[in-house]
């Protein structure tokens, strides 16, 4: 369970100067990187490398991100070779043991994966900053938690500023903000969600003032598709049913999707959203098998729609021992996907 004392304990002014006092800063962030946790982590290490005028691809650059699990298929076209490394759950983990932790896009113990017990060791010189609701206040000293943020990039936009030394997210280096844009339009699903605020509109249009080219940024994470993505989407929605009188619509995939499409974890982004263009749904929930038959194990995403009729997914998955946001949330069950879903529908009624 989460702790309770999960709120912010200190500020960005006392995290910019942690920062700048540490000769190595090792960036964490949950299991199966999104463009958030992803940009927040790049923007990150870029800020602090020219805090230092060092390369933030060079050897001596003092800040690395780390990632486990399933990585984005277009991680590489936005990375700029950004000192990080990706750890495997059989990978040794790397012998460095930096002054400082900083934990981004999550407070979840069991979404740093691998790394838990490694991060939870060194709770004493970590920070996190985050924007979900729920969290394991232990992992770290210090803490920023903005409920109200859209995205962790629009926390981490003024401490970029604040650690190279401008007044702005708009004076910041293209680089820097490319990052934080990028964190910025996929948590508000490219400015569409109802997480869009006059604030998130201005931050953007100040990282855009650097040079951020949307256009590029958007074919190269949103327009990279794989036909085996296709064909598990066409496997999603052959499962499509619905439930709570069509307001809530449940789509399944199973491991044997995978087998047969070709398609990779990394390939199911996304997919949990397309029902919600049905007019009575309310919210959309995807299923995804994982693990052997004999552990099985059931990944629920939910996402909701704004409105009177809000569903409030973030309690849902408490219910089942998750969390995440009001219209975004999510659990793991260690039970076989129709158990899952059963127990689902129970927590939605």
């Amino acid at each position: 369970m989460a702790d309770s004392d999960w709120h912010t304990n200190c500020t960005l002014s006392d995290i910019a100067q942690r920062i700048d006092a540490a000769h190595s800063v090792v960036i964490l962030t949950h299991v199966k990187a999104d463009g958030d946790a992803v940009g927040g982590s790049l923007a990150l290490v870029r800020a602090i490398a020219a805090s230092r005028h060092t390369s933030p691809s060079g050897v001596a650059c003092p800040a690395e991100a780390w990632f486990t699990g399933p990585l984005p298929l277009w991680l590489s076209a936005v990375s700029r070779q950004t000192k990080s490394r990706s750890i495997g759950a059989t990978d040794p983990l790397p012998a460095l043991d930096p002054d400082l932790v900083v934990i981004v896009d999550t407070g979840s113990r069991d979404q740093l994966d691998c790394l838990a017990d490694w991060a939870e060791a060194r709770a004493e010189r970590a920070i996190i900053i985050d924007h979900h609701r729920s969290g394991d206040a232990h992992l770290a000293a210090l803490r920023y938690i903005d409920t109200d943020a859209a995205a962790v990039c629009q926390t981490l936009a003024p401490l970029c500023a604040s650690l190279v030394g401008v007044p702005s997210p708009a004076q910041l280096d293209e680089s820097i903000a490319e990052a934080l844009y990028l964190g910025l339009a996929t948590d508000t699903g490219w400015f569409k969600h109802s997480n869009v605020t006059p604030a998130v509109m201005r931050l953007a249009a100040d990282l855009l003032e650097t040079g951020v080219n949307h256009e590029r940024l958007y074919q190269n994470v949103e327009q990279r598709d794989r036909p085996a993505r296709l064909r598990l989407m066409a496997r999603a929605l052959n499962s499509l049913e619905f439930a709570l009188d069509g307001a809530c619509a449940l789509m399944s995939i199973r491991q044997k999707d995978f087998d047969e499409t070709g398609a990779a974890p990394q390939d199911v982004g996304g997919l949990v959203d397309i029902p919600k263009t049905v007019e009575t749904v309310r919210v959309s929930v995807l299923l995804t098998e994982l693990g052997p038959a004999d552990k099985p194990t059931t990944k629920i995403s939910m996402r909701s729609k704004g409105g009177p009729n809000l569903i409030d997914v973030n309690a849902v998955a408490a219910r089942l021992g998750g969390g995440g946001h009001v219209q975004a949330a999510g659990a793991k069950l260690q039970c076989p996907l129709d158990e899952a879903k059963a127990r689902l529908i129970e927590a939605l009624e």
